[in-house]
């Protein structure tokens, strides 16, 4: 039987949306889980099944965003846990269980020579960037158009820029926020993703004010397309020969492999930001990168070039839930995961024909992302969704919830390792459904006539 994907009126999430709209402003925390006219309200959730306040079960292809690699509730993560609440939760002081997850995420990622936890993806990227211009001592940095880097001012210029902004030559610096100071963009300079040229000349009009270029090796926002392996061995090139450092932003893309998507090129970044599934289910982040670049953050110096606190940076509840949770992650399990996602971008993909209707299906390693075209696609522009794509995108999402599958509301979805293809084969068979039942609905009139 379908779940319904629209909580009913005497539902049990209808109460406590109107409760939390009476304290929080839109009635909740982000952005992300906000669905009109209110959203499902989570009571337990375990394994890759989530069930909500009115009991209705539902497989969770999202995890937070990526963040739960091992799904909800892992036991070896809950005894981990369990066993170090009657020590402390959070204190004044460094612990141990800090120096082995730091010893096993340098261990596991080459570049990272020295690291430093905060509580955030946001955070660690912003505190990348802070570390750059400190080492630099320059001003500006360059990130790619349409890339998500979280909510640091600087990091998020121009990531939901859309055609009335785009310009005619080259990328602008547009907000997000209102508000933005002009100073913030001015000091930020926006690249074409996975254009060599047009990036190279951009940057060189900025040479002598850049301090670092930001670089998600598979941005979110731009559909989960990677970055191609020469456009990074050119960033690397204008980084190292203009004095500038090369930041990867890896808060999500560590999932793709025991050394981060990184290790799927040859080239190295000076700085790496790093988050999600790194903190085991718990709020977490960190930055590292070259020795010689994290210095500025070392408090033993006279002067600290780049001060650094943070009341709840390495918690020891974050830090054992961590280490269990990258423990359990070998290069074997990584194997398993992304084989399944493999599958899963072959099924739904397949669904589109079967279907006979234009889509097609982009990621790596254990992650999804779903596209209602059949263009090629290379950078932000070419992925770009107007108006009707979104409205599309929306429909499939909430046809995907009625059948019991939980996606983000871009049609992006990940694997957890409590997954099989079992549960893999489930959803590209409710995917075919949805996109049939669309299909029939003249959902995709419009797409046929243009």
């Amino acid at each position: 039987m379908a779940i319904s994907n629209q909580p009913q009126a005497s539902s049990h999430s209808e109460t406590l949306y109107k409760r939390a709209l009476k304290v929080m402003p839109g009635g909740n925390s982000r952005d992300s889980v906000y669905r009109s006219p209110f959203p499902f309200y989570a009571a337990s959730a375990k394994g890759f099944v989530i069930t909500d306040a009115d009991g209705r079960e539902r497989i969770d292809f999202l995890n937070n965003y990526t963040s739960l690699i091992h799904g909800h509730s892992h036991p070896k993560i809950v005894e981990a846990v369990t066993r170090q609440l009657p020590f402390g939760t959070a204190v004044a002081m460094p612990t141990e269980i800090e120096i082995e997850l730091a010893e096993l995420l340098t261990g596991r990622i080459p570049s990272m020579e020295r690291i430093r936890f905060v509580n955030s993806g946001s955070e660690a990227v912003m505190m990348a960037i802070k570390a750059a211009r400190g080492f630099t001592n320059r001003p500006k940095i360059a990130k790619m158009e349409g890339a998500y880097h979280g909510s640091y001012d600087f990091a998020e210029i121009s990531q939901t820029s859309g055609p009335d902004g785009w310009g005619a030559n080259q990328p602008r610096s547009l907000p997000v926020s209102q508000g933005t100071p002009q100073g913030v963009l001015d000091n930020v300079v926006v690249l074409p993703f996975n254009h060599i040229e047009a990036s190279i000349q951009i940057l060189d009009q900025h040479r002598d004010s850049i301090g670092a270029v930001l670089l998600d090796l598979m941005p979110h926002r731009v559909g989960f397309l990677p970055a191609a392996p020469a456009f990074v061995s050119a960033l690397r090139k204008w980084a190292t020969d203009n004095g500038a450092l090369l930041i990867f932003d890896e808060v999500i893309t560590v999932r793709l492999g025991y050394g981060g998507a990184q290790e799927r090129y040859k080239d190295r970044p000076d700085l790496t930001a790093v988050a999600k599934i790194i903190g085991g289910g718990f709020p977490v982040g960190a930055v590292g990168g070259r020795a010689d670049v994290m210095e500025v953050f070392n408090p033993s110096l006279a002067k600290i070039p780049v001060p650094h606190g943070g009341t709840f940076n390495a918690n020891p509840i974050t830090m054992v839930a961590g280490h269990a949770a990258m423990s359990l992650m070998t290069p074997d399990l990584f194997d398993h995961i992304n084989g399944l996602g493999e599958r899963a971008r072959k099924g739904l993909a397949e669904a589109f024909s079967v279907a006979g209707v234009r889509g097609q299906v982009t990621g790596g390693g254990s992650l999804f992302f779903v596209h209602f075209n059949d263009h090629k696609l290379t950078d932000y522009r070419s992925g770009y969704r107007d108006a009707a794509e979104r409205e599309r995108v929306t429909k499939l999402v909430n046809k995907m919830l009625e059948r019991g599958f939980i996606l983000a509301t871009t049609a992006m979805g990940c694997i957890s390792t409590v997954m099989s293809e079992r549960e893999v084969d489930a959803l590209c068979e409710a995917f075919t459904g949805a996109v049939r039942e669309m299909r029939d609905e003249g959902a995709f009139d419009a797409a046929r006539r243009s």
